[in-house]
Parts: C-alpha cells; structure tokens; sequence
C-alpha cells in the first residue's frame, strides 16, 4: 500500500511539473505526429524546444491546415477521428468523426476536404463548407496512399500504393476518370508544371505524368525509395524525399535535374520550412527531426515520439509545399 501510494505521490508530482513547464508557449509552433506513439509533439521553432505532448487516439499521420489557417486539423487513421488544433495556441479545440483519415487535403477552393482510406480501401471526398458533409465514396483497390488536387479543384489524384497505379477521380462527380499504371509501391502526389509528380517508393524514380489522360511521359532517376515531393518557399527548388535510402534530392524547378543530395539516414518522411529557411524532416525510423541547413548540408536533430510522420510549422502558409499552383488564398473557414 505505501508503495502504491509512493509511486501514485510521485506520478502526481512529475504530471505536475509537467504542466508548469508547458504554462509557457511559444508564437511560431511546429507540430509533429508521433504515429506510434498516438501523439503530437509541440516545439518552440526558436528553441527547438519541446513544449508538450498531446494524445490523441491510436495513430495519426498527416495533417492539413484550415484555408483560413485558424486550425490544423490531424488525421487519426485507426482512431477514425479528425482532431482540429487550434494553429497558433496548439491546443486541442474539438474532434469529428471522420473513417480512415490516412493522407487529408482540402482542395485549392476550399470547397472539398479529400480523405486516402489507406485500411479501407477507399477515397472519400467531403464537402469541406457544409460541416464535413460527404460527398462521394470511391472504392479503390489496394491502398490509396497519397493525394494532390488540380489547380481549379476539379480533379483529385490519387496513389494506389499496393496496385502501383495512379487514379483521377473528379471531384463534382466522383466519377474516376483514369488510372494508369506508374509502377511499384507508388506514395506521394504533386502536382507542378501542368504536370503530376509521384514518388514511386519501390524504384529508384519519380514518374512524370500527364493529367488530361493518365500516360506516364518519362521517369526522373535519383536514390531508390522516392516518397513525398516538397517545393521550397520561393518556389524554385523541389525536394524528394527518398525514405528507404535514407536521401533527400533537391531538384531544378524546371529540369527536374537533381542539384544537391543530402544525406539524412533514418527514413526522411514529411518536410517543411522554418522562416530562417532550414528544411525540418521526421525521420521516421530514428524517433528523430532532422533540421537541416540547404545552403551546406549540415543538420541538428530534434528527439521525438516513435515513428514521427506528419510535420507542419504554423509559420507557413496554408497548403505552401503542395504546388505553387495549388496554394489557397486567404479566406474565411467556418467553425
């Protein structure tokens, strides 16, 4: 009994201290998804501090900003909920149920929230200004991995990661357009230069492809496990990251052509931009952030919860690294 009691008295006190130490908050707020873990991780930008950790259900993995930039909204895929944090305080405001909430994306209008069910096997595609209402439910075989909007928000693009396809859905109708073969274990989705972008991850390639019929044009080379694709801030840069090779390429704007490649071992993942212009990516295999200089390659880490995935800074704008076509305007968000 006075052992129980200890242990209890000590608990007590260090959830205690616990909550002191995060009274402080910080203005420029990075957020980071421990997957495994059931938890988001928030650091001052500045410090690189951890402030708190928050839970949530079972396993979160991507996020998406509200147009507006009021909220960030979390994706809990087992859990079945969207969480929304308040973007500039990083506490937790309300929660919807939402099924399977694996990769979320709000279209450039603002009219569609789309959902990848990468468990179910399934695309669905709400309607963001009428409470999340949904729209349309396309069954989509083997693992609907990423997404990416077009531009006028009429299209959405989709990885089918298990089939090794690309599928267009339109997004009035939720009438499948096409779906193309792009080759093994495809995952991230961009769209840029009227063209899509996948990361192929069981290759050593990007696949470009055209959105008006589905044919694969060409296939961009570079490290082996081609993941996620990012644009830099002032759009002249984009970067790849190639997860199983532990590689992150820079590539030319124009060209495609790689221009640097850092070497950040540990499964670089998600990645965003600091406003000093340091890249932070969530190492998913070392419980780690790696923010790393572009002008030389160097990099700190920060330690995190298991498995960190998605990562979202609320000093950037709102949709910035999807494509710079696809960046929504400042506007009104309800609720």
């Amino acid at each position: 009994m006075k052992a129980t009691f200890f242990r209890s008295l000590v608990l007590s006190a260090t959830c205690l201290g616990l909550m002191t130490a995060h009274e402080a908050r910080a203005e420029r707020l990075a957020f980071v998804l421990n997957s495994a873990d059931a938890t988001i991780g928030e650091y001052d930008i500045d410090t690189q501090q951890e402030l708190r950790r928050v839970s949530v259900l079972r396993e979160p993995h991507h996020t998406a900003p509200t147009p507006d930039g009021k909220y960030l909204l979390v994706g809990d895929t087992a859990g079945n909920m969207l969480f929304f944090f308040d973007a500039q305080t990083g506490d937790r405001v309300k929660q919807i149920p939402i099924v399977d909430p694996y990769q979320i994306q709000f279209s450039p209008d603002g009219h569609y929230f789309g959902v990848a069910g990468l468990a179910r096997n399934q695309i669905d595609i709400y309607d963001a200004r009428d409470d999340f209402k949904l729209l349309h439910r396309i069954p989509a075989s083997s693992m609907p991995s990423h997404m990416n909007f077009s531009p006028d928000s009429s299209v959405v693009y989709v990885s089918l990661q298990d089939s090794g396809k690309l599928t267009a859905i339109e997004t009035a109708s939720g009438r499948t357009l096409w779906t193309t073969d792009v080759g093994s274990t495809p995952a991230g989705v961009l769209w840029h230069n009227d063209r899509i972008l996948v990361g192929v991850m069981g290759t050593n390639y990007v696949a470009v492809v055209d959105p008006t019929d589905g044919h694969l044009e060409r296939k961009v080379e570079m490290a082996p496990g081609p993941h996620n694709l990012f644009i830099s801030p002032d759009h002249k840069r984009l970067y790849v990251t190639c997860r199983v090779s532990g590689i992150i390429e820079q590539l030319d704007w124009d060209s495609l052509a790689i221009v640097h490649s850092f070497n950040v071992p540990g499964g670089p993942d998600d990645i965003v931009f600091a406003p000093d212009g340091k890249m932070w990516a969530t190492l998913r295999w070392r419980q780690h952030v790696a923010v790393i200089d572009p002008a030389t390659g160097t990099y700190t880490t920060i330690r995190t919860g298991r498995s960190p995935h998605g990562i979202w800074l609320n000093t950037n704008e709102p949709g910035y690294h999807v494509s710079m076509a696809t960046v929504p305007r400042r506007q009104t968000f309800p609720g």
